[in-house]
């Protein structure tokens, strides 16, 4: 099917191609860069074709499951794209004749070079020559990844379900591996904090020295949580998605974006997805200082104990009810449901420190802010367990895990609305992000 006439071009969209996109935060990196409007295009495979040949754009992102079939289609390639054979930038030419693209390799190259400096003190190309690095999955991704590997002189094993080098086969093939990287969609919200490892792999490649994952929803996948279990360097995909966004705008738009722009546009995206989780007593004021911060910040706002109220019963009906043990399982479910979101305040119940596994599903995409009240200020009216256990029993239960979760403490001000306001003063501090 022929192409559009290029005059019908002049105000068709940039946008990004894929199946499932509803995660994707690429419209609001192209609109930083100037790469509007940008929109997303959701398409069944056998609309592909008809949409790349026919479809009113100027460029396009391609994801994942068409970035073979958008180099198929394309009249003319990079020399990158084909030496990789797939394809995740098309441009749409005056003549309308489609240029494919590869700006996923410049993207983690970038990636990879800053990851590099920060942990081990020298671009890619010293850190890693003649080490070993996993690349976990053997999809589109995966191939841009591997040839930055090998650019940067790593010896590159890909580890899939079937084949020679399994996830079964990891550790008693790879131990000698410094690098693992997955290129896999495992761990991508909404199935989060899911990771394609387990501790016990972990534990059997005694000489990592860091952890890359492609995946950027939630900012901390689960592989990332699990390595920071084990002190290990880690980083998630969010400055790959911007180095190929930056890539492809520049193809999009023509000239050149500065590295500082990048670093700056990481740094705020990181900032502005972060979703904010408020901890501490009951009665310590996170319901109020949560919403006076949401209108400060003007994001959305959830107190968990209400949105438990609102989806089954009060907390307090709960517990009398089912018991503290039915009661924390729900909250779980909650926690999990909104902390898998971005760009939230959320304020916590009281209990929700009493779980370890909700520290991961509140930390994979949030700063955790502690809001300390001296404890013959706090209330326990409508608090069955701070009636029936003692708030001082709580207190010493709790006191400690919720020192170990937060990221930033504050001490109660005197009024939420201050509380909110130092807040926000904290976490405008890049120190406090990560």
């Amino acid at each position: 099917m022929p192409a559009e006439s290029p005059s019908s071009q002049v105000d068709a969209p940039f946008g990004l191609l894929g199946r499932t996109l509803g995660h994707s935060w690429s419209p609001a990196i192209h609109t930083e860069l100037g790469s509007a409007p940008y929109e997303l295009f959701e398409r069944e495979p056998e609309d592909v074709e008809s949409f790349v040949r026919a479809g009113s754009w100027r460029g396009i992102n391609v994801t994942i499951p068409y970035k073979r079939r958008a180099f198929e289609l394309a009249d003319e390639a990079s020399v990158r794209a084909r030496r990789l054979g797939v394809a995740n930038t098309l441009v749409r030419r005056p003549d309308g004749s489609i240029y494919a693209d590869n700006t996923d390799y410049a993207g983690f190259a970038w990636m990879l070079d800053r990851f590099a400096r920060r942990v081990w003190g020298a671009p890619a190309e010293g850190a890693l020559a003649g080490t070993r690095a996993l690349v976990l999955g053997s999809g589109g991704a995966s191939q841009a990844v591997q040839a930055a590997l090998s650019d940067a002189g790593a010896h590159v094993t890909v580890i899939s379900r079937t084949g020679a080098n399994t996830y079964d086969t990891l550790v008693e093939r790879q131990g000698d591996t410094t690098l693992v990287v997955n290129a896999t969609p495992v761990g991508m919200c909404p199935t989060c904090p899911a990771s394609p490892l387990s501790r016990r792999h972990l534990d059997g490649l005694p000489h990592l020295g860091g952890i890359l994952d492609v995946v950027y929803n939630p900012l901390r996948t689960g592989l990332c949580l699990m390595a920071e279990e084990c002190g290990i360097p880690c980083e998630s995909g969010l400055a790959m998605l911007v180095g190929q966004a930056v890539r492809s705008s520049e193809l999009f738009q023509g000239g050149t974006i500065p590295g500082k722009r990048m670093d700056a546009l990481v740094a705020s995206l990181r900032a502005r997805h972060l979703n904010v989780a408020l901890i501490g007593m009951p009665g310590s004021g996170k319901s109020s200082t949560g919403r006076s911060l949401a209108r400060l910040m003007r994001r959305p706002f959830v107190d968990l104990d209400e949105a438990i109220r609102l989806r089954q019963a009060s907390p307090e009906d709960i517990i009398k009810r089912d018991g503290e043990d039915a009661f924390r399982a729900i909250e779980t479910a909650v926690a999990s449901n909104y902390g898998a979101r971005s760009g939230m305040v959320i304020a916590c119940g009281g209990g929700i420190v009493t779980r370890p596994e909700n520290y991961r599903l509140l930390h994979q995409n949030a700063t955790i802010v502690l809001i300390r009240r001296p404890l013959a200020e706090l209330s326990s009216e409508g608090r069955p367990l701070s009636i029936s256990r003692g708030i001082e029993a709580l207190a010493a239960e709790r006191t400690a895990l919720y020192e170990r979760w937060a990221d930033v403490t504050i001490d109660c001000t005197g009024s939420a609305a201050s509380d909110a306001q130092l807040i926000q003063r904290l976490l405008s501090h890049p120190s406090s992000a990560f």
